[in-house]
């Protein structure tokens, strides 16, 4: 079996950043043509506040609408994607570490890890 490198980690972490980022572009580039095909000939009272949608305030919700294509769900759905992408960077770094045995880093990314997690749940994260 060939030795994980550090170059194969920064390779592979290039090429998960470079993913995501055109993934999540394209999946917002798409909801947006479907939202202004549906919508673009739609003429906006700015008179009442109308905030956001309810469908697009819950992650079930999101899913479902997306499903049914509804151009803001698929926005929403891109963004999602952008900002899970440096996450999923960080675990591909800490996997990277742990082949090649840096138990430091190791500590440091799943303390990362574990940051994130934590003001994801308790409501924290933005």
């Amino acid at each position: 079996m060939k030795k994980f490198k550090d170059t194969d980690m920064q390779s592979l972490l290039g090429h998960v950043l470079r993913g995501g980022t055109i993934i999540s572009i394209s999946v917002v580039f798409l909801g947006g043509i479907i939202y202004l095909y549906r919508h673009g000939h739609t003429v906006v009272n700015y008179k009442p506040f109308v905030g956001i949608p309810d469908f697009v305030k819950h992650f079930p919700g999101v899913i479902y609408s997306a499903l049914n294509t509804k151009g803001q769900a698929i926005i929403q759905i891109g963004i999602i994607l952008l900002i899970a992408t440096p996450i999923l960077r960080v675990i591909c770094s800490a996997i990277g570490f742990v082949l090649e045995k840096d138990h430091l880093y190791t500590g440091i990314s799943l303390l990362v890890l574990f940051i994130i997690f934590m003001s994801m749940v308790s409501g924290h994260a933005g």
